[in-house]
């Protein structure tokens, strides 16, 4: 038979445990960490800060880059249509002097 009050309860064993991490805790944040956290969130803050301005570079590079590709396959479109043209004008030219050629 366990008597009352000679073994803690579990829950107590959890309060103390969890008390006792918190005074850790506190009592290893020293000025020197708090400074060195400190540099170290403004490091990454900086690093977000740079990294925001390569993405939008980014972003804007590549809008730049779509609308000159999108030019330039209008522009390949074109010269296609152009080639044909004069394909089938050069194709006409050479019938004709063939047709001239056999008729004299």
């Amino acid at each position: 038979m366990v008597r009352q009050g000679t073994y803690p309860s579990i829950g107590h064993r959890a309060t103390h445990l969890t008390v006792a991490r918190r005074q850790n805790y506190i009592h290893l944040m020293t000025e020197e960490n708090e400074r060195s956290f400190g540099d170290e969130l403004e490091r990454l803050g900086k690093r977000l800060d740079d990294l925001v301005v390569t993405c939008n570079q980014l972003k804007e590079e590549n809008r730049s880059l779509r609308q000159r590709q999108d030019a330039l396959t209008a522009e390949r479109a074109n010269l296609l249509q152009k080639n044909e043209q004069v394909r089938a004008r050069v194709e006409a030219m050479i019938g004709r002097l063939k047709g001239m050629e056999h008729g004299a």
